[in-house]
């Protein structure tokens, strides 16, 4: 099944976009070297930019593929390239009002120039380049602020700049997100948009390795990483990008990438050391390599088993390769082949169905996501999360435990699809849950990014009633 992904649309050609880009750039007078690499830096953001929007595929595999064609690029250059890319869509519900009063070229390196002193960006020179070559006398208040350490300070800013534009926070995710989120508070959304215009942390979780003994072996290759307060096995590698090729930790099977968010779901699903599961929705396997080890922490002799499922051949190959790297043979994969279910009915101990959604939880990971989706990306969802959820359940055996969770923050993706499923199955019963962050007893649990500066995820656990 896995997460979905952004519908299709025509993209612009080459030539188009390329002409796009030429016209920003071609009256703009070069006088010294940082102005010329600052040039250069926007002719290709500018085309990255342009074909994200266009053809509407995420910003991370359009620009790996961008790296992979352009092996020019240094180190700095790619950060220079990959940061300034995404602090444009981080700011974009603020930065685009710009195009509505001044030209295109002036709109488009007064957005670099502001996104660099938002985010604290280091490269001054090329920043102020930028700034010059917008010709807006706006931007001279940019000149007199060091840093700026809160989204009140930043919005602070942009309204001193341009006192004619909105920038309030709620501008900072498309109005259609906040129609199915008007259960937050003024201070909830807030929080939401301030976790949202940060980049978040990478998370791992540690696999057979002792926390002291994965963070000497991180800090020799000047990884600072930290363990999370919150679950024995995660751990915190920081915003430095790694090169996970060239960690022995995660060749050896000892650390895999995962979200602290989507770390909460294994943690509800609390599997013991010898029982059956079946992950209905696997995708790549994070959530069913998180099921095995908790397995195995409890009993390293466990002979629990993991089945996994996803309509998708590739991301169950991938699961294989990890489960094979992680040393896991208590992992197999079947695929759906059809509305049929792949698996033996009344059979496991327990089923996870991480459905298909929106995705709004991942955001602040991917900000580019919440201008390439519309509406569409959570109203056609339920219906289908719901017929996963139900034809999934006739795989719990009796006393057993079924969980739901996505990586969506909208509640007719969560608690709309587990109450319509709970009317239709009311041999199943809802189970409280202490949410690991706030310590709130609930029975469905949603996982905020400002809580504990992960993604948003939801989880609902229930019990198959006996007889």
């Amino acid at each position: 099944m896995g997460d979905s992904t952004p519908s299709q649309s025509t993209q612009a050609s080459p030539s188009e976009a390329s002409a796009a880009t030429q016209h920003i750039h071609q009256s703009v007078v070069v006088e010294t070297p940082a102005q010329k690499r600052a040039l250069s830096y926007s002719n290709t953001i500018h085309q990255l930019f342009t074909q994200v929007m266009d053809a509407k595929q995420p910003a991370d595999r359009i620009l790996a593929d961008y790296f992979r064609s352009h092996k020019k690029h240094g180190s700095k250059d790619r950060r220079v390239i990959r940061e300034s890319l995404f602090g444009l869509f981080r700011w974009h519900g603020w930065l685009k009002q710009l195009t509505t009063a001044y030209t295109a070229p002036q709109a488009w390196f007064a957005s670099l120039a502001l996104t660099a002193k938002i985010e604290g960006h280091r490269w001054q020179d090329i920043s102020a380049a930028w700034q010059a070559f917008s010709t807006l006398t706006e931007l001279k208040a940019l000149n007199s602020i060091d840093e700026l350490d809160s989204l009140h300070a930043k919005q602070q800013l942009l309204q001193r700049c341009f006192n004619q534009f909105n920038f309030a926070v709620t501008e900072l995710a498309p109005e259609w997100y906040w129609r199915h989120s008007q259960q937050l508070t003024d201070n909830e959304q807030y929080a939401l948009v301030d976790a949202l215009s940060c980049r978040p942390p990478i998370w791992g979780r540690l696999q057979g390795i002792s926390a002291a003994n994965a963070i000497d072996k991180l800090s020799k290759l000047d990884i600072e990483a930290k363990m999370s307060e919150f679950f024995v096995d995660a751990i915190n590698l920081g915003h430095k990008s790694i090169n996970l090729n060239a960690l022995g930790l995660y060749n050896q099977g000892e650390l895999e990438i995962q979200d602290l968010g989507s770390q909460v779901i294994g943690n509800i699903c609390a599997p013991k050391p010898n029982e059956s599961w079946w992950d209905a929705c696997s995708g790549a396997g994070g959530k069913t390599l998180q099921l095995r080890s908790h397995m195995l922490l409890q009993d390293k002799h466990s002979k629990g088993s993991i089945l996994a499922s996803d309509i998708r051949k590739r991301p169950l190959e991938e699961l294989m390769k990890r489960a094979k790297r992680a040393k896991f043979k208590q992992i197999t994969v079947a695929p759906w082949l059809s509305d049929a279910l792949p698996v033996t009915g009344d059979h496991f101990d327990g089923v996870l169905v991480d459905a298909p959604c929106s995705c709004t939880g991942t955001w602040r990971r991917n900000p580019d996501m919440r201008w390439l989706d519309d509406e569409h990306a959570i109203t056609d969802k339920p219906a289908l999360q719901l017929d996963i959820l139900s034809r999934a359940s006739a795989a719990v055996r009796s006393g057993g435990t079924l969980v739901y969770a996505t990586c969506s923050i909208s509640p007719s993706e969560n608690e709309a699809v587990v109450n319509a499923f709970l009317a239709n199955y009311p041999q199943f019963e809802l189970q409280p849950l202490v949410h690991p962050f706030t310590g709130l007893t609930t029975t469905m649990l949603t996982v905020m990014p400002y809580q504990a500066n992960s993604d948003g995820m939801f989880v609902a656990k229930m019990i198959k009633k006996p007889g």
